[in-house]
């Protein structure tokens, strides 16, 4: 900020072909102004990662978006393929897949470091940048927002819970999505003959978090706290893949007014594929009901079952697999894509 001209300078004193890697670039937006500039003056002598934690500023900001120039590119926390022969769902489950966390081999010690995140965001991110006034109401609504992860959301009931205007409530979801700490699961309109229920499902991006906002990363997991957080850590490893593969396409969930309900559907196009995840080892027929509804009616193509049982099963137009199956097949693209056995 002293010195506007010291990062071009040390960029044009670089050999062509070198990248050149900033981190967290939100910070000093202005910089984007002397990227584009760079690529403007000599498009292939140069290559940069821009990286950052937070659209919020930039949009808010009057700056450089470098439209055009740049490809958008999205990384999430570790997957089961990244993580290899050390995935151990459960572990998952209880502290998610953060670098750092998953690398820490006690458990204390990722309970802590996850502690430390939650804390660490807060004050850096929310206080040090002043994205809400109140930090205290903030917490509450963190709190409240972690116990009804994965569920349909009623921000409405979140806001009488928290004590807080439902208009905040609904700023407060919108800053989580901002800084990448949350993302909505909306519901999916087919052309069905039942009428579908449209209020969107809100997901934080990593079990570990989840549990760490609801203080409960000291706590043994629970049945019902276990199946969200199957479906948080499932519905992280779609949007990676989505990411990741660049195959497209739109994830969503089903429910009708009577209770059915299909956990995501990815579509694109005129195929669709529907998942639902299950925290129990037992797979019971009656439990894929409505993604035969579904598949009979013609709206999905595939139908997949992750479960925690340790067998892989066939239920009519159902494949029931185990989890860390699943996720294999859907690393090896025989989940999302057509034509792949």
């Amino acid at each position: 900020m002293r010195e506007p001209d010291a990062f071009r300078h040390e960029v044009e004193a670089l050999p062509s072909g070198s990248w050149i890697v900033v981190d967290e670039v939100q910070r000093l937006p202005s910089l984007l102004n002397d990227v584009h500039d760079l690529l403007s003056r000599a498009p292939r002598r140069w290559r940069f990662a821009l990286t950052g934690s937070s659209a919020r500023k930039l949009r808010s900001a009057d700056v450089n978006l470098l439209a055009g120039r740049v490809v958008m590119r999205a990384f999430f926390a570790l997957t089961a393929s990244e993580l290899g022969a050390s995935y151990r769902v459960e572990e998952v489950l209880k502290y998610g897949g953060l670098p750092l966390v998953a690398s820490e081999r006690s458990r204390e010690g990722r309970s802590d470091l996850l502690e430390a995140y939650v804390e660490t965001y807060l004050a850096q991110e929310i206080r040090a940048e002043a994205l809400v006034r109140r930090l205290d109401s903030f917490v509450r609504f963190l709190e409240i927002a972690a116990l009804a992860n994965a569920q349909v959301t009623n921000v409405a009931a979140i806001a009488r819970d928290a004590a807080i205007a439902r208009p905040t409530v609904q700023g407060h979801f919108d800053l989580l999505v901002d800084t990448l700490i949350g993302a909505w699961l909306p519901a999916w309109r087919p052309r069905a003959k039942v009428k579908e229920v449209a209020h969107p499902k809100f997901y934080f991006f990593d079990p570990g978090v989840v549990r760490a906002l609801a203080r409960r990363l000291r706590e043994p997991l629970e049945s019902e706290e276990r199946g969200r957080l199957l479906e948080t850590h499932v519905f992280h490893e779609l949007r990676a893949h989505v990411a990741y593969s660049r195959c497209g396409g739109r994830l969503s969930y089903w429910r009708t007014p009577s209770g059915s309900e299909v956990d995501f559907l990815w579509s694109r196009a005129n195929r669709a594929v529907g998942i639902e995840v299950k925290a129990t080892a037992r797979w019971r027929s009656e439990d894929g009901r409505a993604l035969k509804e579904l598949h009979r009616s013609g709206t999905i193509q595939e139908c997949f079952v992750a479960y925690l049982g340790d067998r892989e099963l066939r239920d009519g137009e159902i494949r029931v697999l185990p989890v860390a199956t699943f996720l294999g097949e859907l690393a090896a693209g025989r989940v999302l894509l057509p034509g792949r056995p």
